[in-house]
């Protein structure tokens, strides 16, 4: 009996826990979950996953969790509740992890995005390109 699959069919299943990160990134799910998605044992699953993404299924879980709370914070979302909304039980590891990987705290990227969005109402013209800005337009 030939039990290899054709690429679609695996690749199609590596997609499918793709989108069950997505759209459960806020819920405790861990490696067990994802792979028992895909229908993969969890050390094939983590290689066929890196193979098509590029890195690892937790890699790519951070990612998007990270990606959602920066949108959240840009929204002046508390703190608090971003925390819970991107799958984080407490304020103090989701501060120790968003500083990992984006090299700010929640706050100071926060006040970053308040502070730009407030110099692009004063003076707009100064984040308008050059080549836009020029007169032979």
């Amino acid at each position: 009996m030939n039990t290899d699959y054709p690429k679609i069919y695996l690749y199609k299943r590596i997609v499918q826990a793709k989108l069950f990160i997505d759209n459960k990134f806020a819920e405790d799910i861990d490696l067990n979950n994802i792979s028992d998605e895909a229908y993969f044992s969890k050390f094939h699953f983590i290689r066929l996953f890196k193979k098509v993404y590029g890195m690892t299924p937790h890699q790519y879980l951070s990612s998007v969790r990270i990606e959602k709370a920066k949108l959240l914070l840009k929204e002046d979302t508390p703190i608090v509740e971003i925390c819970h909304a991107v799958g984080f039980e407490s304020a103090s590891s989701f501060t120790g992890f968003f500083k990992g990987k984006v090299g700010m705290t929640p706050s100071e990227f926060q006040m970053r995005h308040l502070q730009r969005k407030t110099e692009i109402a004063e003076t707009p013209l100064k984040y308008v390109p050059n080549c836009f800005t020029s007169k032979n337009l």
